[in-house]
């Protein structure tokens, strides 16, 4: 999509949903921001590639509408936990070696498509921002005392396949999504700007 030259490709869009999901004021609006989210977003504001935008894209969030705004970089902590303990069973012959992280969507489709004798060896670990939204939709929605079918859950992520893997019927969460929109890093730029935020000059906020 980066380096089409026609604009042949281009992600499927959800800003628009997305406005309107925010101006909702019955929903509980969470976001979760990929890492490498941060370091890219700045590119779209003038600044060189790889600037840590992490609590200026915090505060912009907020001001967009969101009520909480979360890392991710918390449950790619728990996967690395997860699929840490899960190969220490494997080495143990309780499943098949070598393991297979099951990260990104993207090598997932890949893999299920035109690799699927190596299905077997894929982590049974969700991703990272699948494990922040069943999180998000069980115990977090249960710390702040809320029905999850409230809570808006919003990835921003930085790759387009994310989106799919939002989708999935086997990711759902006691028969609603866990993911519930997801966002890229030019979609969530674009909205920034829309709504008048100045990136540039915001006062930086800390993630929830």
């Amino acid at each position: 999509i980066n380096v089409c030259p026609t604009a042949a490709f281009v992600e499927k869009n959800f800003t628009q949903e997305l406005f309107k999901k925010l101006a909702d004021p019955n929903l509980i609006k969470i976001a979760q921001i990929a890492p490498s989210v941060r370091a890219a977003i700045g590119e779209a504001f003038g600044f060189d590639a790889g600037r840590s935008m992490e609590k200026e894209i915090a505060a912009a969030l907020k001001k967009l509408g969101f009520d909480y705004v979360f890392d991710t970089q918390f449950s790619a902590d728990l996967t690395i936990m997860e699929e840490a303990s899960e190969f220490l069973e494997r080495l143990q012959g309780k499943g098949k070696l070598p393991m297979i992280t099951s990260c990104s969507s993207a090598w997932m489709k890949c893999l299920e498509q035109f690799y699927p004798d190596l299905i077997d060896n894929v982590s049974t670990c969700k991703s990272p921002m699948s494990m922040m939204s069943a999180i998000l939709k069980t115990y977090f929605a249960s710390k702040i005392k809320q029905d999850p079918k409230k809570i808006l859950s919003v990835a921003v992520m930085c790759c387009t396949a994310k989106k799919y893997e939002a989708a999935r019927q086997e990711l759902m969460v006691e028969g609603m999504p866990a993911t519930d929109i997801v966002v890229t890093t030019r979609e969530i730029a674009w909205m920034i700007k829309s709504a008048g935020i100045d990136l540039v000059r915001i006062k930086g906020e800390e993630f929830d």
